[in-house]
C-alpha cells in the first residue's frame, strides 16, 4: 500500500514504516513557543527535572504576540523567556524580529523535517515539504527536553487545483473558499496535501497561506511537496543545501480527494465569528469598516505588501478608517522600505507597525471598539480575536484590503 506525504516523512522520523491511526513516537527537528504559551512551557519543562535541551540550537523563543509588551505582567512573561534563553541556550527570537511562522520559514525549517510549536498555526512551515504541527505547551516541554513527540499520524485529504486563478483572486481567496466547502471542522485531525498545477505555479508566499490556513478547517499540518520553487527560496535565503524531496505514493490512500477549479474561485470574505462563514466580496459592500489590517503570520510577506502598495500608490485612505500595516520580518520590512512600499503606505495615511503579530491576537496595537468592523488579513475572526468581544471581524486577501480601506466599505474595486 502506498504511502501519502505525511505518512513518508513520519515514517522517516519514526524510524520504521507507519500508516494513518497508528499512535508513534517520532524525532522532532525543531521546537518553537511564543510569548503566550512559552511561559508554561518553560514551566513544564523545568518540572521534567532536565538540566538542558536536547538540541539548543533548534529550540527557538519568539516574544512576538505582544511585541512590544504593552503591560508590565506581560514584560514579565518576556523575562521568564529571555532568562530561560541564557540559561539553556535557547535561540531567542526578541521583540521586532518578527512573527514566530514568517521567522520559522525563513530561517529555521527545511523540508522532510518535522517542526512542533506551542501555536496553532505552526502549520505554515507545512508549505515547505515538512511535517509542522502545533501542540500543547507541555508537549512542546517534553519535545525540548527529550528530542521526540508522540502522536497519531494523521489521515490526509488530497486537496487538487487546477488551473488559472483569476486577476485579482490570491491563495487567500483559495484557502477562504477551501474551509467554506468542508468547514472549519471538516478537516479535524487531518493533514491537507495541497497539489496540482496551480499550486505547481505559486510562489512561496503564496503557498504559506495556505498551509498556515490549514488549521482553521481543523487540520493537524497542511502540506505541500517541496519542489524547484523551493529550492530557489531555500537558496535565497542561504540554504539550498537543506533541499530535499520527498513525494506521496502514486497509490497512495487518501481518505478523501478534492478536486477544485481555480477559475471558479471567487474574492471571498470570511464573516464574523467563524472563518468558514464565507461570502463573496459582492455581497459585503453594504459593511462598513473602521479599520483594516494587513499583515501577521498568514499574508505580511513582501508580495502582499507590494498588492497592496500597488492599488494604495497616489490614492488616500478613507477618512473614516484606519489602516494598519505590520510586516511580519524585518527582512520583509527593510525588503518594504528599500522599494519604497512604506512610504506609498505612510503617503496613503496608513500607521506602519513594528513586525510582529500586531492587533491580531487583541493584546495590543489596534483592540477594536465596542460595534467597530476590521477587515484583516489575518487567519482568524473569533468573537473576541481582537481584543472585544463587541467587535466584528472580517478575513480577506491583502488585495481586498487594500481597496476596503481606501472606499470605507468591503469592496474589491475602486469606486
Amino acid at each position: 500500500m502506498g504511502l501519502t506525504l505525511v505518512e513518508k516523512i513520519l515514517s522517516e522520523h519514526a524510524g520504521r514504516e507507519v500508516h494513518a491511526d497508528e499512535l508513534i513516537i517520532s524525532k522532532v527537528d525543531v521546537s518553537a513557543v511564543q510569548d503566550g504559551t512559552g511561559p508554561l512551557t518553560v514551566q513544564e519543562f523545568k518540572k521534567l527535572g532536565k538540566d538542558k535541551l536536547n538540541n539548543p540550537e533548534r529550540t527557538i523563543l519568539f516574544i512576538d504576540h505582544a511585541s512590544p509588551s504593552p503591560r508590565k505582567e506581560l514584560s514579565n512573561t518576556h523575562m521568564v523567556l529571555r532568562e530561560f534563553s541564557k540559561e539553556y541556550g535557547a535561540v531567542l527570537s526578541d521583540i521586532g524580529e518578527g512573527v514566530c511562522h514568517q521567522r520559522l520559514v525563513e530561517e529555521f525549517v527545511n523540508p522532510c523535517e518535522v517542526l512542533v510549536g506551542a501555536d496553532s498555526h505552526t502549520c505554515t512551515s507545512g508549505a515547505l515539504g515538512a511535517f509542522a504541527t502545533g501542540m500543547g505547551s507541555t508537549d512542546v516541554a517534553v519535545a525540548m527536553a527529550l528530542g521526540k513527540t508522540w502522536l497519531k499520524v494523521p489521515r490526509t485529504f488530497k486537496i487538487v487545483i487546477n488551473g488559472k486563478l483569476k486577476e485579482g483572486v490570491y491563495s487567500k481567496d483559495l484557502m477562504l473558499h477551501i474551509i467554506g466547502m468542508i468547514g472549519a471542522d471538516g478537516a479535524t485531525y487531518r493533514a491537507l496535501e495541497f497539489c496540482g498545477e496551480t499550486i505547481e505555479n505559486m510562489s512561496m508566499s503564496e503557498r504559506f497561506t495556505l498551509s498556515n490556513m490549514a488549521v482553521e478547517a481543523g487540520a493537524k499540518c497542511g502540506l505541500i511537496v517541496a519542489d524547484e520553487t523551493t529550492r530557489a527560496y531555500l537558496k535565497e535565503r542561504g540554504r539550498e543545501d537543506k533541499f530535499r524531496q520527498i513525494k506521496p505514493d502514486e497509490d497512495a490512500q487518501y481518505e478523501r480527494v478534492i478536486e477544485i477549479n481555480a477559475e471558479d474561485v471567487p474574492r471571498t470574505v470570511s464573516c464574523p465569528h467563524t472563518v468558514d462563514n464565507t461570502r463573496k466580496v459582492s455581497e459585503l459592500s453594504h459593511i462598513k469598516v473602521n479599520q483594516v489590517y494587513v499583515g501577521t503570520c498568514t499574508n505580511g510577506r513582501l508580495e502582499d505588501m507590494r498588492t497592496v502598495a500597488s492599488i494604495l500608490k497616489g490614492k488616500k485612505v478613507n477618512k473614516d478608517v484606519r489602516m494598519l500595516i505590520c510586516p511580519a520580518s524585518p527582512d520583509v520590512y527593510k525588503a518594504s522600505l528599500k522599494e519604497g512600499l512604506l512610504e506609498i503606505f505612510m503617503d496613503a495615511g496608513a500607521v506602519i507597525l513594528p513586525p510582529g503579530c500586531g492587533p491580531c491576537v487583541g493584546v495590543h496595537a489596534g483592540t477594536l471598539g465596542d460595534g467597530e468592523v476590521c477587515l484583516a488579513t489575518q487567519n482568524r475572526n473569533f468573537q473576541g480575536r481582537m481584543g472585544n468581544t463587541k467587535g466584528e471581524i472580517y478575513l480577506a486577501s491583502p488585495y481586498v484590503a487594500a481597496y476596503t480601506a481606501i472606499n470605507g466599505y468591503i469592496s474589491d474595486k475602486e469606486c
